[in-house]
């Protein structure tokens, strides 16, 4: 239960510690081996039929052709063309009116649990990924070689990246292998070689962008890592977020950026850099949007008529997130778009990639706000395009998509209108194919939150830390997140109002952790996260005393996404009583969903000591 119960605590709060360029969830990762397949069982695709594709516009990974018909069969392209006739026995789609795609490729995810599955309802068929636990990866690939998996996105991952102990990537809490000294690179590539890495992603990024200080990689390890993946023939990403450690990064044999860098508006010795290294970079102008603060694009995206049909609740919620504001960049959207549009003019190869499923965007989903950036940042709609389909083909050596040509995979989507125009068209799809077979795309189920059978109190503390209803109280840290925060809680005597007792919460919230706390959480629901519906109820009250400081109570709930949302309050030497308005929280709270409240030590408190009593919903 105790896992469990962390599990949940930090599926929950798990997001809030991502900046962007991984995303690595807990849940995935610590799965048990066999729980690390595709959520879906796999079950053989039916064989595909031949059809043919007729009157459609079709963008063929590079140019445009007015009007052709596309055959397929057994899976491939068999002929394309203006003058293709249909032979005996093909079925027919009219494609009058619209516009035949390649399947989108995102080349820059992060997945886990059901991200493929997603991906390919919105027409991403192929994944580029830049972090996940090396075994879910080495599980999709097995199942890829197996024969085209058509419920799915295909994955192309890095596995397990390069980083510092103690630096990005690490801070999940889950144990992977880290880097300190140049000497030590050719055994970390060997071995990711040997997990099956289709390529080498390296973060080289102290995240002060963000406000924070973390551990990184020396620039003379980074520039073993990458010397040690030529080696064995692997291309190497890079991870940065200044224009200084692009150009390092470049200078060091990097192959590309895993992000633009947004702290210059111009940087003409990287853009000269990047040219005579024939580097590439996929800016993911979508996540550093949301890094900024600006998610009026995600809100967009997750409403469009044409595409809310098939957003989950979940994807909803992620879109409509933004990065909480004391991790937000420090630079914008402004700065990135306007390099990717200099970088562009210099003939920098540009692949479209989104981050998903960071705050502000999702897996399949995203992949149309950032052509719609890339449009923005001035890539007309064809280059677009290709940035979402030959281009990251070809540099990924995915040669069997990626473009609509004879003998290649069918991999195809069928959108209304003519995105090669009007960039937001993608977002129209009529039809996607997977190896030349129709893709499902199931419309979400809504769920609601269970009632619960409560007056409203939750505990008393009179004796022990028996709740009246929910899973009850654990402690939770930021240890399982990397941090070093403590905290402790126990019955001492004394309560507010002459009661018998009191809950003493002591503890410390301790450098190591992006975002740190520490303390007692509870869980509303009969599992832990588990949502419930107390919106009858409008405050949530406790009393309290202790050493005077600040102190944080953190809200979570589905409406919220994976971030929580918070309130303070300060305990002096007399009990006192709080009380919280559940709309204090936020205008998406209204106490349906609820799922936990944690009280927590207040930002930089070394040593803390308060004390709650009588907790209650009103």
């Amino acid at each position: 239960m105790r896992q469990r119960m962390l599990e949940g605590a930090l599926g929950a709060v798990g997001i809030v510690l991502m900046i962007a360029g991984i995303v690595a969830h807990q849940r995935a990762l610590t799965a048990p081996p066999g729980r690390q397949a595709s959520a879906r069982q796999v079950v053989p695709a039916a064989p595909p039929r031949a059809f043919a594709i007729v009157d459609a516009r079709v963008f063929d990974g590079t140019s445009v052709i007015d009007r052709a018909t596309v055959l397929v069969e057994s899976g491939k392209i068999k002929a394309i063309g203006p003058q293709v006739e249909v032979p005996e026995g093909f079925a027919v789609v009219n494609a009058y009116g619209k516009t035949l795609l390649p399947g989108l490729i995102d080349a820059h995810t992060h997945a886990y649990e059901d991200a493929l599955q997603r991906a390919i309802v919105f027409g991403v068929t192929t994944e580029i990924d830049m972090f996940t636990d090396a075994r879910f990866a080495a599980t999709q690939r097995s199942e890829q070689a197996r024969g085209v998996v058509t419920t799915r996105a295909d994955l192309v991952s890095a596995g397990t990246l390069a980083t510092a102990p103690g630096g990005h990537g690490t801070e999940y809490g889950i144990a992977i292998p880290t880097l300190t000294r140049p000497d030590e690179a050719q055994a970390f590539v060997d071995a990711r070689v040997a997990e099956g890495s289709d390529f080498i992603k390296i973060i080289y990024d102290d995240a002060a962008s963000y406000g924070l200080k973390l551990p990184a990689l020396s620039r003379e390890t980074m520039n073993a890592v990458v010397a040690a993946a030529h080696r064995r023939g692997k291309l190497v990403m890079v991870h940065v977020s200044t224009s200084q450690a692009a150009r390092e990064a470049i200078d060091a044999g990097a192959d590309g950026l895993a992000h633009i860098v947004a702290d210059v508006a111009s940087d003409k010795a990287l853009m000269a850099l990047m040219q005579l290294h024939h580097s590439f970079v996929v800016p993911t102008l979508t996540v550093i949007a949301s890094s900024a603060g600006d998610t009026a694009a995600a809100r967009v995206l997750a409403a469009e008529p044409v595409l809310s049909t098939y957003v989950s609740a979940t994807e909803r919620r992620t879109l409509n997130a933004a990065f909480p504001s004391r991790l937000r960049a420090s630079h914008g959207l402004q700065n990135a778009s306007a390099l990717v549009g200099d970088l562009r003019r210099a003939g920098v190869p540009i692949l479209a990639g989104t981050d998903a499923p960071n705050p502000g965007t999702a897996h399949g989903l995203s992949i149309h706000q950032e052509l719609q950036l890339l449009v923005n940042a001035g890539l007309s709609p064809v280059e677009a395009l290709a940035a979402a389909t030959s281009v990251p083909a070809g540099i990924f050596k995915l040669s069997d998509r990626g473009r609509i040509n004879v003998g290649l995979r069918a991999d195809l989507v069928l959108v209304d209108g003519d995105p090669t125009r009007t960039i937001t068209d993608t977002r129209r799809i009529a039809t996607v194919w997977k190896g030349g077979v129709v893709v499902e795309r199931p419309v979400p189920k809504a769920t609601a939150a269970a009632p619960v059978q409560t007056h409203g109190l939750v505990s008393e503390f009179e004796a022990d830390t028996t709740a009246a209803f929910g899973a009850g109280w654990q402690i939770s840290t930021d240890k399982i997140m990397g941090g070093t925060s403590e905290a402790s809680m126990r019955i001492v005597p004394g309560g507010a109002s002459g009661s018998r007792g009191s809950l003493e919460v002591t503890g410390g919230i301790k450098p190591g952790s992006m975002y740190a706390w520490a303390g007692p959480m509870f869980f509303a629901g009969p599992t832990p996260m588990a949502p419930v519906d107390l919106s009858r109820f409008k405050s949530l009250t406790f009393w309290t005393k202790g050493d005077g400081g600040t102190y944080r109570v953190l809200m979570f709930a589905t409406s919220l996404g994976r971030i929580p949302a918070e309130q303070t309050f300060t305990a002096g030497p007399q009990w006192r009583e709080v009380v919280m308005p559940i709309a204090g929280f936020g205008p998406q709270v209204n106490g349906s969903d609820l799922q936990a409240f944690l009280f927590s030590g207040g930002q930089g408190q070394t040593s803390f000591r308060f004390q709650i009593d009588d907790v209650r919903f009103r």
